[in-house]
């Protein structure tokens, strides 16, 4: 008998992973602008490198793929706006950073519908719970917990006022970009970047900031 060759079995992995990425990436830009509920194998394999058989197989079910889209999407996420500022020192400077990461990634479109978060919020909020609503809500908590953490650091390093409401602070952050992803993508308002820009800065200086660094995020050249 004959002993299979774990190289042909790496490679067919690898070629696998390389497909399913291939995949993931398109349907996540889908899912942006149509909806999670808008996905479906046979729209996926009019743009994707796999025939709809092919999809099904990667997934198993549109819940499947569904759940994969959300996932792959917040690494996305992670890459395009947490990642950047983790180079900052802790504190200020990486909450700041991360808050011009978000700008520009929204202002960018690094996903085509604009956050994917946002409008998958948007799209599930009033549905019945559900594995997929719950990995989109798991993902906004995650966000949340992450920014009250930058908030927290800059409380306890004296660069933000030890009263400082932080759960208050975060809401109020989130609103704010949030609302600037909805006026550029629905309202078209090539301004909204830079008004949420000086809300925040505005906010954190309210809050005991001595300097946030002013960083217009578009228009960009």
């Amino acid at each position: 008998m004959s002993t299979p060759d774990p190289t042909a079995t790496d490679g067919r992995r690898l070629r696998g992973d390389r497909t399913r990425r291939a995949v993931l990436d398109r349907a996540v830009q889908m899912a942006s602008v149509d909806g999670l509920d808008g996905l479906t194998f046979g729209t996926l394999a009019a743009v994707a490198p796999v025939n709809k058989s092919g999809i099904a197989g990667l997934f198993g079910s549109k819940e499947g793929l569904q759940l994969a889209v959300v996932a792959h999407a917040r690494e996305v996420f992670r890459e395009a706006v947490v990642l950047p500022a983790t180079d900052a020192e802790p504190g200020l400077a990486r909450l700041w950073g991360t808050v011009l990461a978000w700008l520009r990634y929204s202002h960018d479109r690094v996903f085509d519908g604009g956050c994917f978060f946002r409008s998958a919020a948007t799209e599930l909020d009033a549905r019945t719970p559900g594995p997929v609503r719950d990995a989109v809500v798991a993902a906004l908590q995650d966000w949340d917990a992450y920014l009250a953490r930058l908030v927290g650091d800059a409380v306890s390093r004296g660069e933000l006022d030890g009263a400082t409401d932080i759960d208050q602070l975060v809401f109020t952050v989130d609103a704010l970009l949030d609302r600037a992803d909805l006026a550029s993508v629905l309202l078209g308002d090539p301004a909204a970047y830079d008004r949420a820009n000086g809300a925040v800065r505005g906010l954190l200086l309210a809050a005991g900031a001595e300097l946030v660094a002013d960083a217009p995020v578009s228009p960009r050249s």
